[in-house]
């Protein structure tokens, strides 16, 4: 069952406006309910974390907010507009305004990182110049550390490299929302804490919104404004990380030694 802490942080963020709005939430695979009747809410200019052990339903909820996933029933609204209810051409035009980062990174490996970055810019920024495009790459990639990389190929960066060449081609098109799919996954701690940094300075810099789907604590502790807890697909706790790292429920300990 579902609880909700409430305190200064969370009440904050329910004043701004809401940019997902996501109703009562089911999806199954065959006769495995991962997520159910899951409702929950991200405000503008926000980061929060959803947490979770695997199987428990956080990175189906995020593929269901952009339709690579369908849900089985229950309203995902993104700028109001029901995601569900949109059309090929509208879904498009919805998906440019968020940005996704894959578990894995995703980067094309045949292409330098700037042409991963081009690829992404020609495609839906179609009215730039040729300057303009490799000014805007230079400067995302300045904001993520990489500046020296533009004719580097995927395989010659490091594993924390390559997720910030990924963040960097995710948000050279400006998103207004961002998706994390575990951003700090396979990295030590030092490159996990740089990803955490990174995750911050786009929320300031892009004036994004956020969802961080992610089961490493110390990411959560350095990113949240405000943290869910999915189990068993519900939310289990909403609150600030004060109200995780406070509790005294025995499956939160779990995960806050």
């Amino acid at each position: 069952m579902a609880t909700t802490e409430t305190n200064t942080t969370l009440k904050e963020a329910t004043t701004r406006k809401q940019v997902i709005e996501i109703n009562n939430l089911r999806k199954s695979f065959d006769d495995l309910e991962v997520l159910k009747d899951l409702s929950l809410s991200l405000f503008e200019n926000e980061n929060l974390v959803v947490l979770g052990k695997s199987g428990s339903g956080k990175s189906v909820l995020i593929k269901c907010i952009v339709r690579l996933l369908l849900p089985d029933q229950g309203t995902i609204r993104v700028f109001g507009a029901n995601v569900g209810e949109l059309s090929s051409k509208e879904l498009g035009v919805l998906r440019q305004k968020i940005g996704f980062l894959f578990q894995s990174g995703a980067l094309y490996d045949s292409m330098t990182i700037k042409q991963n970055l081009e690829f992404t810019l020609k495609r839906q920024r179609k009215n730039l110049s040729r300057e303009e495009i490799d000014e805007k790459i230079a400067e995302v990639l300045k904001n993520v550390g990489l500046s020296g990389t533009l004719n580097k190929m995927p395989s010659e960066l490091s594993g924390g490299m390559r997720k910030r060449a990924s963040l960097a081609r995710t948000v050279v098109v400006d998103p207004m929302i961002m998706l994390y799919d575990e951003p700090t996954t396979g990295l030590d701690p030092v490159t996990s804490d740089e990803i955490s940094f990174l995750i911050n300075d786009v929320q300031k810099k892009y004036q994004t919104s956020s969802i961080i789907i992610t089961h490493d604590i110390e990411c959560a502790r350095a990113t949240a404004d405000r943290v869910i807890m999915l189990q068993d697909g519900e939310v289990y706790l909403e609150g600030d990380i004060d109200a995780f790292n406070n509790s005294k429920d025995e499956l939160i300990r779990s995960f806050f030694k």
